[in-house]
């Protein structure tokens, strides 16, 4: 096999098994190339990587060892991304009654999802990360996009008990500025107790449901080590319920009377 050939496989394998550790010899015999011709390929894929801002290849050394694709994401990328997301809510036809932003159809594009996961993950790729865990449903595919890159599993809390997923455990927690409460519950067998986990949700104004997700982890003693919002509403007139998390995109001056919105980089690019 030309090195070519052997390049092209290898950067394929890689992009589509993130965090793996694989050993030497799996390459070798795959692509029937010595131990040093592979070792030469795996620096120019690194130093590659890392030009276009992608991610690193770590290796370990040992008879246990190998080497892993670690996705790292530069924030000068994600930065233009969201640039032509923020022009993009900016359409006064987006705006919903009660200050929200129609943001169905770019949270149902595959391509877009890929992006806001790389934006995330180069947010949080210092953070030791066990479990994505979000809030049903349009947080979801958010979750798995960052999971998928992080190669961990994803655990979605639910608004209401499923008896198909066992005995669960749930609260009541306090929806924001309607001071409605609402329930929350998550299976016991879906996360192991004293996980280190992500929060991500895709839309928070006054932070009732990340205050009452990290409520209901507390019941699983595990350690919130980041909270990743895709876009917050900017009002100075709401007291947020949480004050440590990341968003990607900040929404302000909603009116719906006027058709009005700005859009603009959220705190990960302040």
């Amino acid at each position: 096999m030309k090195r070519s050939d052997r390049l092209i496989g290898l950067t394929n394998y890689f992009l589509n098994h993130p965090r793996t550790l694989t050993q030497l010899t799996y390459f070798t015999d795959r692509f029937d190339a010595s131990k040093s011709s592979i070792s030469e390929d795996l620096d120019m894929i690194h130093e590659m990587f890392q030009y276009e801002g992608i991610g690193v290849l770590n290796r370990v050394s040992g008879a246990a060892g190998g080497v892993e694709y670690v996705p790292a994401f530069s924030k000068e990328a994600s930065s233009s991304f969201i640039d032509r997301v923020c022009e993009d809510l900016q359409d006064a036809s987006r705006i919903l009654p009660g200050g929200y932003l129609y943001m169905s159809d770019l949270l149902g594009n595959p391509a877009i999802i890929k992006e806001i996961g790389q934006a995330f993950v180069s947010a949080f790729q210092h953070e030791k990360i066990d479990a994505v865990v979000t809030v049903e449903t349009k947080g979801i595919p958010l979750a798995y996009a960052v999971a998928d890159y992080l190669q961990v599993p994803v655990v979605i809390i639910r608004r209401n008990m499923r008896v198909t997923e066992g005995s669960s455990v749930s609260i009541n927690y306090v929806s924001g500025r309607s001071q409605k409460i609402q329930t929350m519950v998550l299976p016991k067998r879906n996360l192991q107790e004293g996980k280190n986990v992500l929060i991500i949700d895709d839309f928070m104004k006054n932070g009732g449901t990340v205050s009452g997700m990290m409520n209901l982890l507390e019941e699983f003693k595990a350690t919130v080590v980041g909270i990743g919002v895709f876009a917050e509403a900017e009002d100075e007139e709401d007291e947020r319920m949480i004050d440590q998390y990341t968003s990607l995109i900040k929404v302000s001056n909603v009116d719906y009377r006027k058709k009005h919105i700005d859009v603009h980089r959220g705190s990960f690019y302040e």
